[in-house]
């Protein structure tokens, strides 16, 4: 009975990753799909639609949102509903805390301050994996000390804190973002090999 336990165990093992990944790409489709096809079907003829134009006119709708904000004069606008957003009570708090975290992991961000993946020491030859963040909020929390924000986050769940330490305590690391985060909140139970 234990044997066919673990089989099954070892079977949703190698199952889970794959099945998880599939089902989140379907869902993500499915939902693109469904939201842009009432409005093609309004713009075009039935006998036109196929399915996975909903795909497709949803990337062409993404790549041309991504150049119009790209605009000097919309760059502006953008900034501006910002600031109106953030004024607003309940709005600013859920708005902000996304936008954070969007500019954090933001793979096109070319600041290298928000995407540095560093090593705190934290004495006894232990060292933490964090992600510098928050460089301006720790000149102004702290302006006599040379401190930077690194958010820390936790293995196996969703979580994490946000440390301010002095900047002769962190190493750079060589790893991008997501391979420090996936070894963060995995435990470094997959980490890959270095070639």
């Amino acid at each position: 009975m234990n044997r066919i336990f673990t089989f099954i165990l070892q079977g949703l093992i190698a199952v889970l990753p794959l099945g998880l990944t599939v089902y989140f790409i379907y869902w993500l489709f499915t939902f693109m799909e469904e939201l842009a096809k009432p409005l093609l079907l309004s713009l075009i003829p039935i006998p036109f639609y196929f399915p996975g134009l909903g795909i497709l006119a949803s990337v062409v709708v993404l790549v041309l949102i991504g150049i119009v904000v790209n605009l000097y004069g919309i760059r502006y606008l953008v900034k501006l509903g910002d600031r109106l957003l953030e004024k607003i009570p309940v709005v600013k708090s859920v708005y902000s805390t996304i936008q954070d975290i969007v500019t954090v992991f933001n793979i096109t961000n070319k600041k290298d301050d928000l995407r540095s993946v560093v090593s705190i020491d934290m004495g006894n030859n232990i060292h933490l994996i964090g992600f510098v963040t928050g460089v301006a909020a720790g000149k102004k929390l702290f302006a006599e000390e040379d401190k930077v924000g690194v958010y820390l986050p936790m293995s196996y769940q969703i979580g994490g804190f946000t440390v301010y330490v002095e900047q002769n305590r962190l190493t750079r690391l060589d790893i991008s973002v997501e391979e420090a985060m996936r070894m963060a909140i995995t435990a470094g139970v997959k980490a890959k090999k270095r070639s």
